[in-house]
């Protein structure tokens, strides 16, 4: 009997123990102004290497990208009408930036858990500006022309070709005629995809789409930003402004580096309330 006490005794001394080790009440819903500042310092780095892609991307953006040669015989495929943006590049950011932070807000005011708004926001921001520096620099280096490259190069519709080597001679504005040469691949695009994929690892995260239990409208959830950023490609070429291989290749771009920024997410679990 006397054993038999000590061992009830020494288990009510461990779970006691174990419950004072535990984390302490005001670590329960660590919010911004409680620990916003600090996980912001941890994570410095990190947002100064942001700060260098953006710093990358804008010089990406200023350099001629390379001329490739446009014979006469190419223009049949080059001649499609100037258009308008459906999707301005202005709402670019705004459709796979602005947006998926909305939602990252309210869940944070649902769950009250800055480090999950912290690693959401650092994460879909990396995926993005990653995907903008690697679709600039391949525009830059391939340097394909738009499928409405002929009215760029000739805006009065007057066609001028070199005698020898049959190469265009443009004698439009400047900068519309680098803009044509940055077709492959599509940036609007890649970024769709790599803001809006990311927020779809997301969502399928918080909602746990994937516990096999049959619920579609989870799934729906989680395709819906897939859907936005499908649309944004498709806009690409009715537009004109992309070949379809453009699209293809910005959307598979976009589509893993969100895949792969998505790892961010995964340190938020052990922070939930």
């Amino acid at each position: 009997m006397h054993r038999g006490e000590e061992a009830s005794s020494s288990a009510q001394g461990t779970t006691t123990s174990s419950a004072r080790a535990g984390p302490p009440p005001s670590c329960a819903f660590p919010t911004i102004r409680s620990h916003g500042a600090a996980v912001a310092r941890s994570h410095a780095y990190d947002w100064l290497a942001l700060l260098l892609l953006v710093a990358v991307d804008g010089l990406l953006n200023a350099i001629e990208p390379f001329h490739r040669f446009v014979g006469a015989g190419m223009m049949t495929d080059l001649r499609y009408p100037m258009k308008r943006n459906t999707v301005p590049i202005w709402a670019v950011p705004i459709v796979a930036v602005i947006g998926p932070m909305i939602i990252f807000t309210v869940v944070y005011f649902r769950r009250r858990n800055v480090y999950d708004l912290h690693h959401a926001v650092l994460g879909i921001l990396f995926s993005v500006l990653i995907t903008g520096v690697l679709t600039d620099a391949i525009k830059d280096a391939v340097g394909r022309p738009r499928p409405n490259f002929f009215w760029r190069c000739f805006p009065d519709g007057i066609a001028v070709f070199d005698n020898v080597t049959t190469g265009v001679i443009c004698h439009g504005d400047a900068s519309v005629i680098k803009e044509g040469h940055k077709s492959f691949p599509s940036g609007h695009t890649s970024w769709s995809f790599a803001g809006l994929g990311f927020v779809s690892w997301y969502l399928a995260g918080k909602i746990t789409v994937f516990d096999r239990r049959g619920h579609v409208a989870k799934l729906c959830v989680v395709l819906a930003p897939l859907l936005v950023a499908a649309m944004v490609a498709i806009s690409r070429v009715d537009d004109y402004w992309h070949h379809w291989q453009d699209v293809y290749t910005g959307g598979v771009l976009g589509s893993k580096t969100a895949r792969s920024k998505r790892a961010k997410g995964h340190q938020i679990q052990q922070y939930r309330a």
